[in-house]
């Protein structure tokens, strides 16, 4: 698999270009940007792109995407809960839908947690994780769009994780990993299989008091948080918003 990233100064953010070989069609994941470096690539690989997949529509994501779609002519394509909040998508796909591009086939895995509308896409040997799962890290369910902590849980631990240990995950937010890395290393995916204690420190968040469950390293060089509220309820959220002690 033929595969170029760029990754946005400000945002972090990752948009790939994939194909199967050079001088055939190829798929953009996401539209993020910078474009220039990828419209260089698709030059000098001697490629047609086809596609547009769009695993979210947060902003980071997709500001580049009517850019795209007039350089190319490229179908648009994202799942029908995130295509109500954009403009210019020329085709939704439900979970489990299959799309050709790029001499791939892209199997939509349905994520929920950050978004409502979150997929996946999984080739072979690797898997596109939108703002569902980084390096070390996961996404939070505060976001525009959102849904829950427990959408967000089964969406790594009983979809993504369920994937070979050796499929290679490319982000929408910095460095690729691989399954069998986070499964072993993620601080979220450690606590999530037991193997970790839970923290029990006090933090308030918002403005409301809650419990530190975990503070971990975010792909921003920041941190993220899982908190539980007072009611029992548990959230992941910007280690920005949390006050300590």
């Amino acid at each position: 698999m033929l595969l170029e990233r760029s990754l946005h100064p400000q945002f972090v953010s990752n948009t790939y270009l994939v194909a199967a070989e050079p001088g055939g069609e190829a798929a953009l994941i996401d539209a993020g940007g910078p474009m220039e470096p990828l419209y260089e690539a698709v030059d000098r690989h001697g490629l047609t792109v086809t596609h547009l997949l769009l695993t979210h529509h947060h902003h980071d994501h997709v500001e580049q995407a009517a850019a795209i779609k007039d350089r190319y002519g490229a179908e648009v394509i994202a799942h029908p809960l995130e295509a109500e909040l954009l403009e210019g998508v020329d085709r939704t796909i439900e979970p489990g839908d299959v799309v050709e591009a790029g001499g791939l086939r892209f199997e939509a895995l349905h994520t929920p947690g950050h978004t409502a509308g979150m997929i996946s896409f999984r080739t072979p040997d690797a898997v596109f994780t939108g703002d569902t799962l980084f390096k070390g890290s996961v996404g939070g369910v505060r976001a525009p769009g959102h849904t829950s902590f427990a959408d967000l849980r089964h969406s790594i631990m009983d979809v993504l994780m369920e994937l070979p240990p050796e499929t290679i995950i490319y982000p929408g937010h910095t460095d690729s990993s691989t399954v069998a890395e986070e499964w072993d290393g993620n601080p979220f995916i450690r606590l999530w299989r037991g193997l970790d204690d839970e923290g029990s420190d006090p933090c308030t968040v918002w403005g409301d008091e809650a419990t530190l469950i975990l503070w971990a390293l975010d792909y921003d060089g920041g941190h993220k948080a899982w908190v539980r509220w007072a009611d029992g309820s548990d959230d992941i959220v910007p280690g920005s918003q949390v006050q300590r002690g």
